[in-house]
């Protein structure tokens, strides 16, 4: 039995779809599934329910679930010793590639890589900006090591580590507007005012039960993934943006304000990456740093 093969089985697990799996191990549908077979008849056990005809989730029979933790305690040792060897190495080189969206704990991310720069010249790193879909898209397709994301962690696909920072709600706005006098904003200040929010949080749900209202009862002239893009259209007068504090710098000569939410409002923020997922060595030092510094904190 191959590590790779096992790496796939591990994928499917995780995906609960061959199809999925597949993708993201950049493979075609017919050799992971091939590949799978051929285990399965290696061991003489039936490792997968494959749903019926129209469905493409699969489930693990006993044997899998058996297989799947002996393949994790298999994968981590091999992982463990590999990086024990890499440790040995006095030049470690490679790229490191990370997802996030508008936060301030994009610093971490600087200050991991100031201080792993010091010893480690040679990594560099590549930062993609979305909204937390766009980063799990990027995460399951292997085309980044790690992702920032708000909110909860689906655990039986990512590994996380929640980070010592927490991102405050609030309302960008011109400060000639009429609520810039104000110190906080309540939900009923915005419920008779055009609003800008982000798409995403119009999807899931929070806004609506902060500001107590449905989004159909509300104002509502335009939605946005990255607040940069808001804060134009906020400049130009067209409404009030509900976004985090720190995105948009308003200080100096800048015509906008930061207003935070009444009740208060904030999101945690945690970084994840794929379980079972192999590290480069650069990557490695990566997650190291980051864990030194969440202490730190």
């Amino acid at each position: 039995m191959e590590l790779r093969v096992l790496q796939y089985f591990l994928a499917v697990a995780r995906e609960q779809s061959i199809v999925r799996a597949a993708e993201s191990l950049h493979l075609s549908q017919p050799t992971l599934s091939t590949q799978i077979k051929a285990m399965e008849e290696e061991l003489g056990k039936q490792l997968l329910i494959r749903g019926t005809k129209g469905s493409r989730k699969v489930t693990l029979t006993e044997e899998g679930m058996i297989l799947r933790k002996r393949a994790e305690e298999i994968l981590n040792l091999v992982q463990k010793t590999e990086r024990e060897i890499s440790l040995s190495d006095q030049v470690i080189v490679g790229d490191v590639h990370i997802g996030a969206g508008e936060t301030d704990a994009v610093r971490f991310i600087a200050k991991a890589a100031r201080e792993l720069y010091k010893s480690y010249p040679g990594i560099h790193y590549h930062i993609a900006s979305g909204n937390s879909v766009f980063v799990l898209e990027q995460l399951d397709k292997g085309l980044i090591d790690f992702g920032f994301v708000f909110g909860s962690v689906d655990h039986s696909k990512y590994n996380s580590i929640p980070l010592p920072h927490k991102d405050t709600w609030g309302v960008l706005m011109r400060k000639d507007s009429p609520l810039a006098v104000k110190e906080t904003i309540s939900p009923e200040d915005l419920w008779d005012n055009p609003l800008i929010v982000s798409k995403q949080d119009d999807n899931n749900g929070t806004l609506s039960a902060w500001i107590k209202k449905e989004m159909s009862e509300l104002e509502i002239v335009a939605t946005y993934n990255l607040l940069f893009n808001a804060s134009l259209m906020v400049e130009e007068g067209l409404g009030y943006a509900i976004g985090f504090d720190k995105i948009i710098n308003t200080s100096g000569n800048s015509n906008l304000c930061f207003r935070p939410l009444s009740p208060k409002r904030e999101e945690g923020m945690n970084i994840i990456w794929k379980k079972y997922q192999v590290f480069s060595k650069a990557s490695e030092k990566f997650m190291q740093e980051i864990k030194e510094l969440t202490k730190i904190s």
